[in-house]
């Protein structure tokens, strides 16, 4: 997927100014997989039989979910960008990843599904982190 991604930020015909494409490309496709694993986990957390004690779970996943996929699609319009959007946008992103994070986090031991997306909000977590450290 990064390699669409990164083929479709070079091609565009007026790139952000100042954005490193590199990291642009994996914030991008990170938020995009995280979006996907915590709908999937808030999905195996609905069919989990203890599905009562995982509603701030589902609910955490859900918003993530909602979060990375409106972040990833705003990083990915090029003209006319707005570095103040884009960074209120990777804020709210890598505040989400680390709220969900942490909750999936106290369910990994009993639930594969919420250690993986553990593992995916850290990496856009991280990615957001990255990218915003390069916005002048």
């Amino acid at each position: 997927m990064t390699h669409h991604i990164s083929t479709m930020i070079n091609s565009h015909p007026q790139p952000s100014e100042g954005l490193d494409k590199e990291k642009l490309a994996e914030c991008i496709t990170a938020c995009f997989e995280c979006a996907q694993v915590c709908t999937a986990c808030a999905d195996a957390c609905l069919g989990e039989e203890m599905v009562a004690e995982l509603t701030t779970c589902i609910r955490t996943d859900l918003d993530c979910s909602d979060i990375c996929a409106a972040t990833g699609t705003i990083l990915s319009r090029q003209t006319g960008t707005n570095t103040d959007i884009f960074r209120a946008m990777l804020e709210a992103c890598r505040t989400a990843c680390g709220v969900c994070a942490r909750e999936c986090e106290q369910h990994a031991h009993m639930h594969e599904h919420c250690r993986i997306c553990a593992e995916a909000c850290r990496r856009c977590e991280d990615a957001c982190a990255a990218l915003l450290a390069t916005l002048t």
